[in-house]
């Protein structure tokens, strides 16, 4: 039951024109634009070399958060989670179905970023492990942080929330606009949220062949936890 929920989520999510805007048109767009016009000074180095890890971790906001939040939001308004809950479908096979959606969504994304980043120019470093690690972990933190938002408002007012705060995360996140170009004050602060974590580590592996940054999974775990914790604790299903 949890699988064909699953592929039907998946569906459902790769069906919809808007969802595919998020998760797949504006990545791409801000990939290739950004990485043959010199619009940021992304500093040393091929442009595309610090793209790429930012928007891996943009790919994976936009799915986990973004994208399950507005669409868990609409089911939870047209009474469909209601319906599903009174399946024989349990509501933890329910949630699990969503988190396999967005996985599968999210291995499209990075191969497809991946292959026009590596059209691009793209020369990738480090430990594949630690990248998996971060993916995983940004993806927990999201996924928990968009349900949390889903399960507490109003449909509409996720639907603004949630592409408002994309917005924000996208040019203070350090995805296209590195940190370092922020005062120092709002570096600290920027630094401890989850898209920063995410995309700096991923940059850290990936640009420089860093080893595990323990602090940016350290960071991705605390925000994990507490999101799916306070998710779990205050959803509403109706």
């Amino acid at each position: 039951m949890v699988m064909a929920q699953a592929a039907l989520e998946t569906k459902m999510l790769l069906r919809n024109g808007e969802q595919l805007l998020l998760t797949v048109v504006i990545p791409t767009l801000l990939l290739v634009l950004f990485s043959t016009v010199d619009i940021v000074d992304t500093g040393e180095g091929e442009a595309v070399d610090f793209l790429a890890p930012g928007i891996l971790a943009l790919a994976v906001m936009s799915t986990a958060f973004t994208g399950q939040a507005i669409a868990t939001g609409f089911e939870r308004r047209y009474g469909v989670l209601k319906r599903l809950a009174s399946s024989p479908l349990p509501r933890w096979g329910l949630m699990t179905a969503k988190t396999l959606s967005v996985l599968v969504t999210e291995v499209l994304q990075v191969l497809l970023v991946t292959v026009i980043a590596l059209a691009l120019g793209w020369d990738p470093q480090g430990n594949p492990l630690a990248v998996v690690l971060l993916l995983v972990l940004g993806t927990a933190a999201f996924s928990g942080l968009g349900l949390l938002m889903a399960g507490t408002l109003k449909a509409e007012a996720t639907l603004a929330a949630a592409n408002l705060v994309f917005l924000l995360l996208l040019m203070g996140g350090g995805v296209v606009v590195p940190l370092d170009k922020f005062p120092d004050a709002a570096q600290d602060v920027l630094g401890l949220l989850p898209i920063s974590a995410l995309s700096e580590g991923l940059r850290d592996v990936l640009q420089h062949g860093a080893g595990m940054p323990w602090a940016d999974l350290g960071i991705l775990a605390v925000w994990a936890v507490a999101g799916l914790a306070a998710a779990g604790k205050f959803f509403r299903w109706e």
